[in-house]
């Protein structure tokens, strides 16, 4: 687990991207306009942390959709604090976590 002051800005933008319905990495690279090499090392790291939990969605669904399978996350509780921590610190993502929420597509 981290301490949540050691939250880079990426990581808490990825965090808020997450909490905002955006599960997925390719979603979250398309909302926040972070690179792949930002993103996934991100991810592993926040996992690695305790912040957020992954699960692979069924091979079935995608092969349905004629693509890969996507691997999804979500906030752990502690990821949740660690984020209503970050929202104090990064002012402009509590200024967008106010604003109305942005729905997956």
């Amino acid at each position: 687990m981290t301490d949540s002051a050691n939250l880079s800005y990426t990581a808490a933008l990825i965090l808020q991207t997450i909490s905002a319905g955006y599960n997925y990495g390719f979603d979250i690279m398309d909302v926040t306009g972070l690179a792949s090499g930002t993103v996934y090392p991100a991810l592993r790291r926040l996992e690695q942390q305790g912040l957020i939990k992954s699960r692979w969605e069924r091979e079935r669904a995608a092969s349905a959709e004629q693509r890969p399978p996507r691997r999804y996350y979500g906030l752990t509780p502690h990821g949740k604090d660690a984020l209503a921590s970050a929202l104090r610190r990064y002012r402009l993502l509590e200024q967008l976590a106010k604003s109305e929420p942005v729905r997956p597509r």
